[in-house]
């Protein structure tokens, strides 16, 4: 590659300095908005005139890694996995990413067929603890399950744990998942999930900012999950310790405007205490897909109503249902005690005796009125505190 940059050499340039800037380093995303690609890899590869804002030591470490940057090699190995680097500007694209500022990536590598941008239209990141148990793994594998036969593309980050149960769920309702890597999209991190990335590239989207070869660390990962939470419309919490990195993807969705859910956990689960923590602050409980559709899918689809089962006696008319509350459970008793604990009429009590008899739910003894064995269950179940 020359020093001489015109403007077709954008592609290149982005390339280039993927291999010199960190993802999210707001300092590089600033000069790239301030000179352009091209003017910061011409001072970057001439090492001469620093760029504004950054100290004389960490220039020559910039200085340093631009001189083993190679682009055109990168773009190479690139294409011999499959891959494609996707820019600002271009009709791929997700322009929901811009909303980072200038912590937006570089450029995005991706790998699979369909399109990025119209994926993450309607998308939704599910993500947790990497040393989940067996109720996260069942909790994210159904909500990604029938987030996918809904429509909707899960996003994840190809990790253990709640992650892949996220992705292996997707994938077994046949529908869309993206894994957004913390290093390069050839790269099969974590080395266990090196078949489930492969199906994933096959049936959906890999996706990351670093350039072939590189390897993910701590920091790329905490960095990685802000595009997980730009990408998308709403995070999914679904188990996560106090110091979990998928709170940081919560976080960033919360800074961006996204919705934020979490999945309540047992209260004695150390693995959840992070999700409850976020459900106490801005963040909203989702048992189930439709409560989470409910949030970030179009107006109307709401989650339907929730309440206990129907019992028999919930199907009285008002005024019957009293009369059969007042009635006592061990001992028949006369319609004028009734009346009075039903607070009505002797002659108004009678009457929804005979309807209450003729349901079944009471039997004559003399004199008095007493509750079929039948009636008893329910009348008890309703006289039940909560």
């Amino acid at each position: 590659m020359t020093c001489a940059w015109d403007a077709d050499d954008d592609l290149l340039g982005r390339v280039f300095l993927g291999r010199v800037i960190e993802p999210g380093d707001e300092a590089g995303g600033r000069w790239v908005r301030e000179f352009g690609p091209a003017e910061v890899v011409r001072r970057l590869r001439h090492g001469h005139a620093a760029l504004p804002g950054v100290t004389a030591t960490r220039w020559a470490g910039l200085v340093a890694r631009a001189g083993r940057a190679e682009p055109e090699r990168d773009l190479a190995v690139a294409r011999a996995a499959g891959a494609r680097f996707v820019r600002p500007g271009d009709g791929e694209w997700p322009r929901q990413l811009d909303d980072l500022g200038d912590a937006r990536p570089l450029g995005l590598w991706v790998r699979g067929r369909p399109s990025l941008r119209m994926w993450a239209l309607r998308s939704v990141a599910v993500v947790g603890a990497r040393a989940c148990t067996e109720y996260g793994t069942h909790a994210a594998a159904t909500l990604a399950s029938g987030l996918a036969e809904r429509g909707w593309v899960v996003v994840s980050g190809g990790a253990y744990g709640i992650d892949g149960a996220a992705h292996r769920g997707a994938l077994a309702a046949r529908g869309a998942t993206v894994a957004v890597l913390a290093c390069g999209v050839d790269q099969p991190y974590p080395r266990g999930h090196a078949a489930l990335l492969g199906r994933i590239a096959d049936q959906g989207l890999v996706v990351g900012e670093l350039p072939p070869g590189d390897h993910p660390t701590p920091s790329r990962f905490i960095l990685r999950n802000r595009v997980i939470a730009a990408l998308t419309r709403g995070t999914v919490v679904v188990e996560a310790a106090r110091r979990s990195g998928s709170l940081a993807t919560a976080r960033a969705a919360q800074r961006l405007g996204r919705f934020t859910m979490g999945v309540p956990g047992p209260v004695t689960s150390a693995l959840s205490a992070g999700v409850h923590d976020l459900l106490r602050g801005e963040a909203t409980l989702v048992t189930d897909v439709t409560e989470v559709v409910e949030l970030v899918g179009d107006m109307g689809e709401l989650a339907p109503a929730r309440r206990g089962p129907v019992l028999p006696r919930d199907l009285l008319e008002p005024r019957a249902r009293g009369v059969l509350a007042a009635l006592p459970g061990d001992r028949a008793a006369p319609a004028e005690e009734i009346a009075l604990d039903a607070r009505t009429t002797r002659d108004d009590a009678i009457a929804r005796l005979y309807e209450l008899r003729a349901l079944g739910y009471v039997e004559r003894h003399g004199d008095g009125w007493k509750l079929t064995r039948q009636a008893m269950t329910s009348v008890q179940a309703g006289r039940r505190p909560c």
